[in-house]
């Protein structure tokens, strides 16, 4: 790695946390300055444009935000324990993960109506989560852990939609309960209702789909 190219990462690694908390419009140059050390002519010397810096930093937030719910998820053999494993990391590893909360909610709210290229950032890091929780769910199926009359994609939305509303909800009312109740709501939903249950008696299981 050249010394730019550090540069450059110390630069992103620094004003992450920033546009994470403050968000794209509220992140100014002299708060950049102050985080990262360096003069304006510093900061542009690496990067084009204040709108290239953040989408940069949004894919270093993500990443590390990805990487913790992704923590001992590969090691989970049973593939609704494994969505199970995702949401519990989204839920108790949260914090400390990312300064100022999940990277995908907080700009995806921001740039909304506003910044096209950080939506469209947004819109990849939500189909990247939505596949990799699709492909659990297919190879669960393949394998019979998971109901074949599981949709993947209907199942992965359910979950991300849950846990991002419900993280909503928490940060507004200042109180992990919301997030400790859709824990617990979305693992009885897939013991219940997306595990692969044997028939009892003749009677089948009842799912909701």
């Amino acid at each position: 790695m050249t010394k730019g190219e550090q540069t450059r990462g110390d630069i992103v690694r620094k004003s992450a946390p920033l546009f994470n908390r403050k968000g794209y419009e509220g992140t100014s140059l002299s708060d950049l300055m102050k985080a990262t050390g360096l003069q304006k002519g510093g900061i542009y010397r690496h990067f084009s444009s204040k709108e290239e810096l953040a989408t940069e930093a949004f894919d270093y937030s993500w990443g590390k935000a990805v990487s913790g719910r992704l923590d001992g998820v590969a090691e989970v053999v049973d593939c609704v324990n494994r969505l199970q494993k995702m949401i519990d990391n989204f839920v108790e590893l949260r914090a400390g993960l990312v300064s100022g909360g999940c990277p995908l909610m907080n700009t995806a709210i921001e740039a909304d109506d506003g910044n096209a290229a950080l939506r469209a950032r947004a819109r990849k890091a939500l189909q990247s989560w939505t596949v990799r929780l699709s492909k659990i769910t297919s190879e669960g199926i393949e394998k019979q852990e998971i109901d074949h009359r599981t949709d993947p994609l209907t199942l992965s939305q359910l979950i991300i939609g849950s846990l991002e509303g419900a993280l909503l909800i928490s940060r507004l009312q200042k109180s992990d309960e919301p997030l400790r109740a859709i824990k617990q709501h979305l693992s009885e939903y897939l013991e219940n209702n997306v595990r692969t249950l044997p028939a009892i008696a003749g009677k089948q299981p009842t799912y909701h789909r």
